[in-house]
């Protein structure tokens, strides 16, 4: 789950017995409701009309809410955003098996699978490219340690869910691993978990 940065104009609004979530408590920030209701009305919409094109799985992976007071608490919207990820990915799954056929869907996955793996077996310090000096990427040391269980996941079966993927989550440095190149190695790995359930 991405997050965005809000205005001052927070959603001051108290929550209700209608909100689906509970509020983030204290002095803690949440998402936004009116942000989150309107995304879940789309992908409410988007999964009745049954057109796998309408919102895919990534785009449920990727979407950010700005972060308010009085919002909805973050893990309790993103468990259930990665179970509408789930099942957008499952009805993507079936459809792509009907059109194209189960062995050119695991085919197509075995494929994601190789080249993500074959990114996470280069040597430590170097599966990424770095940022420039002047700023900040990702602690190359973590970034390191979970590319080489998720390896692992994908070289021998080591047990990894797609939700430990999904929380994942690292300090910044100077001169870190690119934040871009990282991110879509895990939404790939994510893909694969997905395509194989």
């Amino acid at each position: 789950m991405t997050i965005v940065p809000a205005s001052e104009t927070d959603d001051d609004a108290p929550a209700t017995v209608t909100d689906p979530f509970p509020q983030a408590s204290g002095r803690q920030k949440g998402y936004e409701k009116r942000a989150v209701d309107a995304f879940l009305a789309q992908a409410r919409a988007a999964f009745e009309a049954d057109d796998p094109g309408t919102l895919r799985s990534t785009e449920v992976r990727s979407v950010a809410f700005p972060l308010v007071r009085h919002g909805y608490a973050i893990a309790p919207v993103d468990a259930a955003l990665g179970r509408i990820e789930d099942a957008f990915a499952a009805r993507e799954r079936d459809h792509a098996m009907s059109r194209r056929g189960a062995r050119a869907w695991v085919a197509e996955s075995r494929a994601t699978a190789q080249t993500v793996l074959d990114r996470l077996m280069r040597p430590k310090g170097r599966r990424f490219a770095r940022v420039s000096v002047l700023r900040y990427g990702y602690r190359i040391e973590e970034v390191d340690l979970v590319a080489d269980k998720l390896a692992r996941y994908l070289a021998s079966g080591e047990p990894v869910t797609a939700e430990q993927v999904r929380s994942v989550a690292f300090r910044m440095r100077r001169r870190g691993y690119h934040e871009t190149q990282v991110d879509a190695v895990l939404d790939a790995v994510v893909e694969v978990m997905l395509a194989v359930r």
